[in-house]
């Protein structure tokens, strides 16, 4: 097994249209993008699995269904600026 060293991007999905107060704890650390699917997508860097089953645990404390949780290379890019992003804050 390899071991990882620093963070990770991850892109999650989440149903529907997220709100300020459910991306408040993650929005510093993530890009949002509102789908024209109807989702919440975000992409950023994880630390490492405690910070990731933390997130987890915010939106399912919620009751926010998780569409898609994807783990991407190093290369990928955020969300297009023009294609539904959001500004929080």
């Amino acid at each position: 097994m390899t071991e990882r060293t620093g963070p990770t991007r991850y892109e999650i999905e989440l149903g529907g249209h997220a709100s300020e107060r459910v991306l408040r704890p993650v929005i510093d650390e993530f890009t949002v993008e509102l789908t024209e699917a109807g989702t919440t997508r975000l992409v950023g860097d994880v630390r490492d699995s405690s910070h990731l089953n933390g997130i987890l645990a915010h939106f399912t404390s919620l009751n926010i269904e998780v569409v898609a949780l994807r783990r991407l290379g190093q290369h990928t890019s955020a969300p297009s600026p023009h294609v539904g992003r959001r500004s929080v804050g």
